[in-house]
């Protein structure tokens, strides 16, 4: 079993991970953690690293809540922007046009939870990759952490000093390789093949 928390198009660190598991368990338990990925993700655009998040709501009274129970904002257009965004930046990518359809019902969808919204980025990521999209979640948190614990994938500051192999990206030429971005940025510049960049 590998542990995680289900991030919002999660960096490419965090699907080399799933990819290499038989068993995807994701943690519902957690305390929701201000600047993770779990409501933000970075894709490549002309100016550089863009950061797309999604809004959530707070409260001062709430004091810590659990990101399962975290709602999202849905007063603000974030997901026409996040959209247009992944359009003007990946339009010309060799496969942004092949998923584009499969990929619009989550920025039509109206969510409740954000925990919703991940999930439903991993289901289309494990469908446009082939994976087995199969999950069980947890029902206490788990404080003693098992060797496949991979919950930490989803604190930008914790990221894995591992080294990125590069592929070909839509800015390089501009502003060089920008490693471990959201797993769409490998998605639609490798396609179906994103699976054996891992």
């Amino acid at each position: 079993m590998s542990l995680f928390i289900p991030t919002y198009f999660s960096p490419i660190s965090q699907y080399a991970a799933i990819v290499k598991s038989d068993e995807i368990t994701f943690e519902m338990e957690d305390n929701f953690q201000k600047q993770s990925f779990r409501n933000r993700c970075y894709i490549y655009n002309s100016n550089g690293k863009q950061l797309l998040s999604i809004p959530v709501k707070h409260s001062e009274k709430e004091g810590r809540k659990k990101t399962k129970d975290t709602l999202v904002e849905n007063d603000f257009p974030w997901q026409d922007q996040h959209f247009k965004s992944l359009q003007t930046s990946y339009r010309v990518s060799p496969y942004f046009e092949y998923f584009e359809d499969d990929l619009m019902p989550i920025f039509t969808k109206k969510y409740k939870f954000l925990h919703d919204v991940n999930i439903d980025t991993y289901l289309f990521i494990a469908d446009a990759l082939e994976l087995n999209p199969n999950f069980s979640k947890t029902t206490v948190y788990e404080l003693e952490k098992n060797t496949n614990d991979f919950r930490f994938l989803a604190d930008k500051n914790q990221q894995s000093e591992k080294d990125f192999k590069r592929y070909k990206q839509m800015f390089d030429d501009k502003h060089g390789f920008l490693p471990n971005l959201s797993i769409l940025d490998l998605l639609f510049m490798e396609g179906p093949n994103a699976v054996s960049y891992f």
